[in-house]
């Protein structure tokens, strides 16, 4: 049963002016909405105290665990603005579902999936006029969760705090949809056997900003890591999970091995993929398959795919001696097919055969 909140709006809101300047450029996560979520857990009495209260900084003690132990996870989701001004979500409850898993992982506290939901509605709720609409604008909303407990031991935290907050988001491609560069890491991996690869934890991410400059200093967009016993299977990128189209239409994907993060948007291409047909295989994959089968013509489009880019076409693919494929060829035809089905979904534009999307307002 979930916990009811406590509605504290904001005496500082965005004028209707302020608010309208920004959602006619706003980017990615640089401007917030006016309000948030904040729910409390502590051992002994679980979560309570939760509340929609006016964003704004958070007070932490110099001895919050978080910042020595780097405790804590996150989710990242859209509210999508429909044709007729109502406002969806998709797929919520397998986020609320991954942040459980995360929050296992990290030895922090299952929030339950119904309060994880309530969370995001309320806070759209209350925040519903910083929804874009047009083009493929949305509100993404970053639910989040860190131990606050004043203490240096080293233990799983007796106090802990979870938060929502919003921003809206501006397309992602400008201009349309072009294919992009991968860089591949030779170097370092992003996570290990045994390790946090499955859960969102920023640690994962901390990880993959040195590779992620080294991929932009070689004019990529994205790098792409390789499993860290052998070095040589494909895991995913930075922030996305990673599919190869065959030249017989095929499509193979890696496999979840433990280290590799379970994409909600991986999760639905599968599906949308598997409706129409096309025969879909997780299974380890050697880099090398990906460089000879491009130079051979047998993989005939790669692409992307996670909650901010939806479905991101990949065009090369470098390291440091050798690079396939172009950016001047246009992205292949079934990504762009599936890409159009998942947003025309996301958006209310195509019929919801799964039951994907949740309304919040």
């Amino acid at each position: 049963m979930s916990i009811p909140f406590q509605i504290l709006p904001s005496t500082q809101p965005k004028t209707d002016a302020e608010r309208a300047a920004i959602l006619a450029n706003p980017g990615f996560g640089l401007h917030f909405t006016d309000h948030m979520v904040s729910i409390d857990w502590e051992a002994g009495q679980g979560w309570h105290d939760a509340q929609v209260r006016a964003y704004g900084p958070l007070t932490l003690d110099p001895a919050s665990a978080v910042l020595h132990y780097a405790q804590e996870i996150f989710e990242g989701l859209k509210a999508f603005r429909h044709a007729d001004g109502s406002i969806w979500s998709f797929r919520p409850e397998a986020n609320g579902a991954r942040l459980q898993r995360s929050a296992h992982r990290l030895a922090l506290p299952e929030l339950p999936v119904d309060t994880f939901i309530d969370s995001i509605r309320e806070l759209v709720k209350i925040d519903a006029a910083w929804v874009p609409s047009g083009g493929e604008s949305s509100l993404y909303l970053r639910p989040f969760m860190i131990a606050n407990e004043n203490f240096l031991g080293v233990r799983s935290a007796q106090k802990v705090a979870y938060y929502v907050i919003a921003s809206p988001a501006g397309a992602y491609f400008k201009g349309g949809v072009k294919p992009v560069a991968i860089w591949l890491s030779r170097e370092y991996s992003r996570a290990g056997r045994g390790g946090t690869g499955a859960a969102k934890c920023g640690g994962n991410y901390a990880s993959s900003l040195l590779p992620q400059k080294e991929a932009v200093a070689n004019g990529c967009s994205q790098v792409l890591f390789l499993d860290s016993q052998e070095g040589r299977w494909l895991e995913e990128l930075g922030g996305m999970n990673v599919f190869l189209v065959r030249r017989d239409g095929s499509v193979i994907t890696p496999e979840l091995s433990g280290s590799i993060l379970e994409g909600i948007t991986r999760l639905s291409v599968l599906q949308l993929l598997r409706d129409r047909g096309v025969a879909v295989t997780e299974r380890r994959i050697d880099v090398q398959e990906w460089i000879d089968g491009v130079a051979s013509g047998d993989i005939v489009e790669t692409f992307a795919c996670g909650t901010a880019a939806s479905i991101s076409p990949i065009g090369q693919l470098k390291g440091p001696d050798f690079s396939v494929g172009s950016l001047d060829a246009p992205a292949g035809e079934l990504t762009m097919s599936v890409r159009k089905e998942l947003t025309d979904i996301q958006y209310g534009r195509a019929p919801d055969r799964h039951g994907w999307l949740t309304r919040l307002a």
